[in-house]
């Protein structure tokens, strides 16, 4: 169920598109962009304002604010449905074709007719796009690829979707009467960074008034089964929702069953029967005599099974069971364990607030340090210069232990070029507290000269954390080709420490990397890359990340001391 802000933001970004897509003014479409981003990054909720209320949030004017609150009024905005009648629906669908913009989406339409992304994979196929000026053998090997991820997302829905959505479930299915336990499972507890759908167990001794509340959601757009024991819906987002009422003393063995995963739900079943012992979402049985012997919680179930609880991020058949037999299950970083966020944007170049206003909330959420590391003069369109990142360094000294005592860093995002060149020279780099070094250019690069490029930021001494490091965007954007073998070497060799970004487009490194480089020995940070406020709250995702590379707090620089962290960023201190 989408908030108000990012309702918005989408209805806005897709009015810029369209705008570029029918060769509106380019301004006109930028404006709106920027518009979006920060209606979406707004801290209050945008149906509490009033027109004058909206101005005064970044890049938003009077005609837009006008626009906004018509959407919120009436539920559309007529310049947006004009522009929508002038475009098929099918070259809207082409756009959603990561490396396909939306001026060649509109020139496959006018010049071949293509409106659907089957018939353009078809078309490339058949070589009918030979002769389209702009099309040439690379942009067409491009577009295939970016319909192979289009087609690999299928309908998975990403982790922050599914789960916003089922909290607000969860929320509407704990007040009602009855309720005795209410909690998500499947993929979404085992934190995935895409999920299928989304399942929601509710501890109850009557079924039929959750299964009735469920179908009778604001959010409900479509009842798919409606049963005594499971019921599912689609919300209007199109996600489905499949609902089951537990009796409450069997809420541990079903919360283990249905979490799973399926491989991993194999394996505990395993060794149950081996003990004479049958495991179904209702309980842990004896075989023989049928009588339950394990049910009510999560670690009961474990423990009867000779096994301590496994947290649900490990539950993948990737190790966790025989760690668990031999008492080697790791202890994963929490987000309590979190000391601090060491990649974060201020409006200074694209985050929305201000310095002050970051530093303020980062506070509120409890850290001992905090980072800001504004983008360095690399991104031109940032039109960063060195006068105004020192005038920043003042700004964060004076700010520096003001807010509940928070210590604050003074750091920068740079800019990772193709042979590994970056920003500022070493003399200007030694001034900052920490640096994060982002490819953010030059995607496409051999393997070998991608691998040098990391090696060499590694082996660069005033370079502490590699962000983002494969630069994937989950279900858009593949990762780049590296030898990440020989990369993670190097990070274990120099102490450098490689990024997992919690932004939920992101999510990098994903879980199965962080499995390989912690064999290597490296150090990571979990960071938000918040541009904005709301992005802090983002971090639960990249903790849920870590713990599926199954993370220890010694793994993660940012649950350390400010003592140890400040070693560790002398580059090999630690």
């Amino acid at each position: 169920m989408a908030r108000p802000n990012e309702e918005v933001e989408g209805l806005l970004q897709e009015y810029a598109d369209l705008i570029a897509i029918t060769g509106g003014d380019a301004f006109k479409a930028r404006a709106y962009e920027k518009a979006a981003r920060a209606i979406g990054g707004h801290p209050v909720d945008i149906s509490r304002l009033d027109a004058e209320g909206l101005r005064e949030i970044p890049h938003v004017g009077r005609s837009i604010a006008d626009k906004v609150v018509e959407y919120l009024r009436t539920g559309s905005v007529s310049a947006v449905e004009e522009r929508r009648s002038k475009i098929p629906a099918g070259v809207r669908a082409l756009t959603a074709i990561p490396t396909l913009g939306p001026k060649k989406a509109l020139r496959l339409y006018e010049d071949l007719h293509i409106s659907s992304v089957d018939e353009l994979a078809a078309a490339i196929e058949a070589d009918a796009l030979h002769d389209l000026k702009g099309f040439g053998a690379k942009t067409q090997e491009n577009i295939l690829h970016g319909i192979t991820l289009l087609r690999q997302a299928g309908g998975r829905i990403p982790l922050h979707v599914a789960m916003r959505d089922a909290e607000d479930i969860v929320g509407e299915l704990s007040a009602v009467k009855g309720c005795r336990r209410c909690a998500y499972a499947g993929s979404l507890r085992r934190m995935r960074e895409t999920i299928g759908d989304i399942d929601v167990l509710v501890a109850a001794a009557r079924s039929g008034p959750f299964m009735d509340a469920l179908a009778g959601l604001p959010s409900t757009a479509e009842v798919i089964a409606h049963g005594a024991k499971k019921t599912s819906v689609r919300t209007a987002q199109g996600i489905q929702v499949d609902l089951r009422v537990l009796p409450p003393d069997s809420w541990g063995a079903g919360l283990v069953y249905f979490t799973g995963s399926k491989a991993h739900n194999i394996r505990i079943r395993t060794i149950a029967v081996r003990q004479g012992l049958k495991l179904s979402e209702y309980g842990l049985f004896d075989a023989e005599s049928e009588e339950s012997v394990a049910s009510r919680t999560e670690e009961d179930v474990y423990e009867r099974l000779g096994l301590p609880w496994i947290p649900p991020t490990l539950r993948e058949d990737r190790g966790e069971i025989e760690a668990a037999l031999g008492g080697e299950l790791p202890e994963v970083v929490t987000e309590r364990d979190i000391r601090g966020d060491l990649h974060t944007h201020t409006d200074l170049t694209d985050g929305l607030a201000s310095l002050e206003t970051m530093v303020q909330a980062a506070a509120e959420r409890g850290y001992a340090y905090f980072a800001v590391t504004d983008h360095a003069p690399g991104l031109a369109m940032q039109r960063m210069t060195d006068e105004k990142i020192l005038a920043q360094r003042e700004q964060v000294r004076a700010l520096d232990g003001v807010h509940r005592g928070m210590r604050l860093l003074h750091g920068t995002e740079l800019n990772i070029g193709p042979k590994g060149e970056v920003d500022w020279p070493d003399e200007f780099l030694a001034g900052f507290d920490l640096c994060v070094a982002s490819v953010h250019s030059h995607f496409d690069l051999g393997r070998a000269a991608m691998t040098r490029r990391f090696v060499r930021v590694c082996e660069n001494p005033h370079i502490q954390i590699i962000g983002h490091p494969t630069t994937r965007l989950v279900g858009k954007r593949p990762p780049v080709d590296a030898d990440w073998d020989e990369v993670f070497a190097a990070c274990a060799r120099t102490g450098t420490a490689l990024e997992v970004n919690a932004q939920p487009d992101r999510l990098d490194l994903c879980d199965e990397e962080i499995l390989r480089a912690r064999e290597y020995g490296v150090k990571f940070a979990v960071n938000t890359d918040a541009h904005c406020v709301p992005h802090l709250a983002c971090l639960r995702f990249g903790v849920g990340t870590a713990q599926r590379g199954w993370l220890t707090a010694k793994d993660v620089v940012n649950t350390w001391p400010l003592s140890r962290l400040r070693r560790f960023l002398r580059k090999g201190g630690a």
